[in-house]
């Protein structure tokens, strides 16, 4: 099973790291999967042995992002993002940052999207207090959940005449 609690999860990570692997954590909402977040997760994964995708929970997108999202539930979300080959492990998180997770896991790299860099990225001074390597993987952000919503919203929209 790769969706884990944090107590499956840290008796994992514990286990990984005796046997000496690199742990990478990446961490966002994942709500409508694109190209981006594939490239992503592939460069993720290359800059370590184990790749860890914490997930934010349907509340935490919500406060994040507003009432209209998620799209997907995060059931849905992690159950798609599990079946990516890139992703050991997944784990659901209610908290607006994953510094908390980055405390308890102590994963070796801290990945994030070609939407950030190393300065923007809300956990960075965080994660280099901890010993922690933050990384940009995926290259520049081509498309966000948020653009493709408003593509679809513009197709359609009430006022469109295409079908759904």
């Amino acid at each position: 099973m790769k969706i884990l609690s944090l107590k499956q999860l840290l008796k994992t990570v514990d286990s990984l790291k005796k046997e000496g692997k690199k742990i990478v954590l990446t961490n966002g909402g994942f709500d409508l999967i694109h190209a981006g977040h594939i490239n992503s997760l592939k460069e993720a994964k290359e800059a370590g042995d184990i790749l860890i995708v914490a997930l934010n929970s349907d509340k935490s997108i919500r406060d994040l992002k507003g009432k209209n999202r998620p799209i997907m539930n995060q059931q849905g979300r992690a159950v798609i993002i599990s079946s990516i080959r890139y992703v050991d492990f997944v784990i659901i998180f209610d908290e607006p940052d994953v510094k908390n997770l980055l405390k308890k896991i102590k994963p070796d790299y801290h990945a994030k999207g070609g939407d950030y860099s190393i300065e923007t990225v809300p956990e960075s001074e965080f994660s280099k207090s901890l010993g922690i390597k933050t990384i940009i993987t995926g290259g520049e952000k081509i498309k966000s959940s948020s653009q493709i919503i408003k593509k679809i919203r513009e197709i359609y929209g009430k006022d469109s005449d295409s079908k759904a």
